[in-house]
């Protein structure tokens, strides 16, 4: 009793309403629903809390408008309405938590992590309501600065007109200020920060000697202008012994090329240096020639370039350069723009200088972006059978929802497959996988062009994260589910977006082959895409386990 009178005196002393609170509940017990990835309690007390607070907005929203239409003022509920809703509220929550609990358990085995502690349940309510409480209380603060803002409009002009005035100043200096001064300030400053990154360089990576790599002796490119993972990716990665190792024959030095935001002032010079080194280290010379979009602070995904290598037999070239010193999930979020540059100047620049070779004397030429990278990697191309005439193959992994190439892929499948495995036109370049060691659909069909093959995992939120989910149900979770995803798991609106969006903070927290995590399964990707003479399982089984226990991303042996 105690305890429920508490409650009252906190909901009347803090005036919310009884309609809020009534729709919040139901937004707050829908959040525990299943999204892709297991959540933390702390990361499903902010969903919580969020979905409440919009849900509290809601509520207001639909009581204004129902009083307004039915021309009725606002009356105070009654103390026996306030019992019944926390009487509900109680019940509601404590099976929601408990449901919450059984799925989060299912959904932690799907994607081979160990599920959280059940008391660590007990840090969601007290989450929730702070961030409930922080986000109505800022709700409330700028309705109040409207309100005085208005005010003193009405000084100067009627009440009509102040307040349609004083809602546009609003506005405009709310939109300029998160979109304009104070957007691009803090992103500044957090370029600014992270640039300090690229000063640094891990203790077991030193400058190499072999021409064959950027920042050596006779490079174009200084060992200082590399940034940190240039510096990463010319210093480690399989040498030729490793190679040879593996194919149990002598293998060539793989040629790396790196060109970092120091290297040059702009993009375009940044690609053109790349090339000019490349040429120099004879990379044009090479069977095979690799183009890589990198990711946020210039990171070249080590499996992916390793596997190439190993698979070409050390006979390969690969060029990339750097485009931020942001860190993936924030590059993600604001690189866009310069990731699609990168990608499409660097292409061009190679592009240019192979198509003025004899077509003889030609590598074959590829492409590989991961996450932000593969966003990159698509600009250079215009669609499908751009990519099969200037390219042998492509490897695209974890792709944003927002690539325009993927996005039209997929939403122009084949009728009868799914978004989290289509097939596009019978598969003749374009295909995809959630599995590249299985056999990749469609069987039946031949893939004898240009190979381009997408990787992606139904758990993967960097892949199924789009705004959309707000207010649209999307097709991934109309079809039946994906391998790693609860079939449980269903769209609401508002609470599947921020579900996603706290997922994409988790998705390197599976094992790999789920998530965003794809570590080891570019041997497959790229065996597919190469079609290395004589490969079988047992290979691929033993060059993945090299991957992941990281013996192709070691420092250089120059010895």
């Amino acid at each position: 009793m105690a305890a429920r009178h508490l409650a009252e005196v906190v909901l009347r002393r803090c005036r919310y309403t009884l309609p809020g609170l009534a729709v919040a509940l139901v937004l707050a017990c829908l959040s525990f629903t299943p999204s892709l990835l297991p959540r933390p309690a702390y990361f499903q007390g902010l969903i919580t809390g969020i979905d409440a607070a919009i849900g509290y907005g809601l509520g207001l929203l639909g009581a204004w408008t129902w009083r307004e239409f039915a021309d009725r003022p606002a009356h105070r509920p009654e103390r026996r309405s306030w019992r019944i809703l926390g009487a509900v509220a109680g019940v509601a929550l404590v099976v929601s938590m408990l449901l919450g609990i059984r799925w989060q358990r299912r959904g932690s085995a799907l994607v081979d992590v160990e599920p959280a502690p059940a008391l660590a349940t007990l840090l969601v309510p007290v989450i929730a309501v702070l961030v409930f409480v922080a986000l109505v209380a800022l709700a409330r603060a700028v309705r109040t600065g409207y309100r005085r803002l208005a005010a003193l409009l009405e000084r100067h002009m009627g009440h009509r007109a102040a307040r349609a005035s004083g809602l546009v100043v609003l506005v405009v200096l709310g939109s300029t200020l998160a979109t304009g001064v104070l957007w691009d300030g803090l992103i500044g400053a957090a370029d600014r920060a992270f640039s300090v990154q690229d000063t640094l360089t891990p203790d077991d990576v030193t400058r190499p000697t072999t021409p064959l790599r950027s920042g050596s002796p006779p490079s174009l490119v200084a060992w200082d202008d590399l940034g940190r993972e240039g510096r990463v990716f010319v210093g480690r990665g399989p040498g030729a012994d490793d190679i040879g190792a593996f194919a149990g024959e002598p293998a060539e030095e793989p040629i790396r090329i790196y060109a970092g935001m120091g290297a040059a002032a702009d993009t375009e010079d940044r690609a053109a240096l790349a090339v000019r080194d490349l040429t120099r280290a004879g990379g044009f010379e090479r069977a095979r020639l690799l183009v890589v979009t990198t990711t946020g602070t210039g990171w070249v995904e080590p499996s992916a370039v390793g596997s190439f290598e190993v698979l070409g037999g050390g006979d390969t070239a690969i060029v990339a350069i750097q485009y931020s010193h942001l860190p993936s999930w924030l590059s993600f979020l604001v690189d866009q723009e310069r990731a699609r540059e990168a990608g499409r100047l660097l292409y061009d620049a190679v592009y240019e200088r192979w198509s003025a070779l004899p077509a003889e004397d030609r590598p074959e030429l590829y492409v590989f972006g991961e996450s932000l990278g593969s966003f990159g990697g698509e600009t250079a191309f215009s669609g499908e059978f751009d990519l099969a005439n200037r390219t042998t193959g492509a490897l695209f992994v974890g792709p944003p929802n927002f690539n325009p190439l993927y996005r039209s892929f997929v939403d122009d499948r084949d009728p009868g497959t799914r978004e989290v495995e289509p097939v596009y036109r019978n598969g003749h370049t374009i295909r995809f996988t959630n599995l590249p060691r299985g056999a990749i659909a469609p069987t039946d069909e031949p893939w004898t062009r240009s190979r381009v093959l997408y990787m992606q995992h139904p758990s993967d939120p960097i892949t199924w994260w789009s705004p959309d989910l707000i207010l649209s149900r999307p097709d991934w979770l109309e079809e039946p589910r994906g391998s790693d995803v609860l079939e449980e798991t269903r769209w609401v609106p508002f609470v599947t977006f921020w579900q996603v969006s706290a997922d994409l903070a988790l998705g390197f927290s599976t094992e790999p082959g789920h998530g965003h995590n794809f570590t080891g399964e570019h041997v497959d990707g790229w065996a597919a895409i190469l079609q290395p003479e004589g490969w079988t399982r047992e290979r691929a089984d033993e060059l993945r386990g090299l991957v992941r226990a990281g013996e192709l991303s070691r420092p250089l042996d120059e010895s």
